[in-house]
């Protein structure tokens, strides 16, 4: 597949108050090219305690190779697991969702776990789910 079958990835993390943002900002950055600038809004939990929420938005093509290039790393077993899960991983909007490890990602390592959310516009025509799981496991297969 010479293109990206996405139209774009969104990738976030919150930021609590018990954690440094530049840290959580630096496990986010390992999944994005250099150029990206990442998004802070600030919200309060429930008990009024800070909540930062990093974000951003890849569009391009280049942008996009490189967060899925980033998956890559994956270890063979989790890579196996979003393979074999694909069609809980894609929703009926023809979006793709992963979540990583923060804590892994800070240390440069890439994994499944919580703290960092993925979610991936799947390109499908016909806009179905049965397509964009088609297109994801086709994308990942390139990995």
């Amino acid at each position: 597949m010479a293109s990206i079958p996405l139209h774009y990835v969104d990738l976030r993390a919150f930021c609590y108050v018990t954690e440094d943002d530049k840290r959580v900002e630096d496990a986010l950055r390992l999944l994005l090219p250099e150029e990206f600038e990442i998004q802070r809004a600030k919200s309060e939990g429930h008990y009024g305690d800070r909540i930062l929420v990093l974000s951003a938005r890849v569009e391009s093509a280049s942008g996009m190779r490189a967060v899925m290039d980033a998956l890559g790393d994956l270890a063979d077993e989790d890579f196996s697991r979003v393979v074999d899960e694909l069609d809980e991983r894609v929703n009926e909007n023809c979006a793709f969702f992963l979540t990583l490890d923060k804590q892994a990602a800070f240390n440069g390592r890439v994994e499944l776990g919580d703290g960092i959310t993925l979610r991936g516009k799947v390109e499908a025509y016909p806009a179905k789910k049965e397509s964009a799981v088609e297109n994801v496991e086709e994308l990942l297969s390139e990995l």
